[in-house]
């Protein structure tokens, strides 16, 4: 597959700066690249690698320096950019129409023509499976469940019982949809062998709206009472806990490592760090940021940034571990002045 610099060009919505008729055959790192590839700059971390690429071609954004001579494709967004290059590139698997053999389909289950189902998935009583969905192999899809259209679920994800998944989502290999919720009330008496935790029942269900994504071994959650909820376009990195009843706003998005308590409910378009965490029963605001390690005990105002744990607003988190690091001066100059006082007391 290649393309030629002004073709790239004209389908990113970008412009040629050089020469267009530039041969592109793959997209690669600034380090690697060279006179067939096309790259990308807009990080200024790497303006070395950027001066130094041997590139055939890079993408950065208007108003961006370079070198006279450099060939570049100039885009508004330099990494929308490149996403939109690189998908040209690697475009999105499809599915091929069949139902292995060795998958298990029970009895009442629907599975679309059109639908992928690999050796070893399994989708059960009353389920359904979407036009062009992808199930690889180890897939478990319980009773009653729905896949929408134009799903790809990698190897051993479970949607659980009732559970629903829309259309175009995307989830990687080992994520759960509705495990139970971890819902306990201790039982003091017990059942005459001493005192328990009672499992309370988790009879709601987990629910992804369209163009979800959760990431590798990522756990949602299915509800004590109703649902828990991910909304549309939010997209969830690696090993993230949705407890119960989280309702996770629409294009929001989760770092590596967020655990979020039960009954949270977080605004459209928030970002949370990598390791943040949030006790239940929360309202964060539309367009919050959470920078990473938060821990977050209580309800944070739409569009601001907070950092820290307990977290506060992100400049006084500064100010305090900026104060932090002056405390071994602090603590020297205390012993200092505790030695004068001494002495002078001595001296009297």
């Amino acid at each position: 597959m290649h393309f030629t610099l002004a073709e790239l060009a004209k389908r990113v919505g970008g412009r040629v700066e050089g020469d267009g008729s530039v041969r592109i055959e793959r997209v690669m790192p600034l380090d690697e690249a060279g006179p067939s590839d096309v790259s990308f700059f807009a990080n200024r971390r790497y303006a070395a690698a950027f001066a130094a690429t041997r590139a055939g071609a890079v993408i950065v954004g208007e108003g961006e320096q370079a070198a006279a001579g450099r060939t570049l494709l100039r885009a508004p967004d330099a990494y929308l950019a490149f996403a939109k290059v690189s998908t040209l590139f690697h475009p999105p698997r499809e599915s091929v129409p069949e139902v292995s053999s060795r998958a298990s389909i029970a009895p009442g289950a629907r599975v679309d023509p059109s639908a992928e189902v690999k050796d070893f998935a399994f989708v059960g009583a009353d389920a359904s499976v979407g036009a062009r969905t992808i199930l690889f192999p180890g897939v478990v899809i319980g009773e009653g469940a729905r896949v929408g259209d134009d799903c790809i679920l990698y190897p051993n994800v479970v949607v659980r019982e009732r559970c629903i998944v829309g259309n175009r989502c995307i989830l990687q290999p080992g994520s759960v949809v509705g495990g139970d919720g971890f819902g306990f009330a201790f039982d003091m008496v017990g059942d005459g062998s001493g005192p328990r935790h009672y499992k309370v029942p988790q009879s709601g269900i987990a629910e992804l709206e369209d163009d979800v994504e959760l990431g590798a071994n990522t756990c949602v959650d299915r509800a004590t009472l109703g649902r828990t909820v991910v909304r549309r376009g939010a997209k969830i990195d690696d090993l993230v806990m949705l407890a119960h009843n989280v309702d996770f706003g629409p294009l929001s998005l989760a770092a590596a490592q967020v655990g979020i308590s039960g009954s949270t409910k977080v605004g459209m378009g928030v970002i949370l760090g990598g390791q943040v965490g949030l006790v239940g029963h929360l309202d964060i605001g539309d367009g919050a940021r959470l920078g990473a390690q938060s821990g977050v005990m209580n309800d944070i105002p739409a569009g601001e940034t907070y950092s820290g744990s307990p977290a506060g607003p992100h400049r006084d988190w500064l100010r305090e571990l900026g104060a932090v690091h002056q405390l071994p001066l602090l603590i020297k100059r205390v012993r200092e002045l505790e030695k004068a006082m001494k002495k002078l007391q001595e001296d009297e």
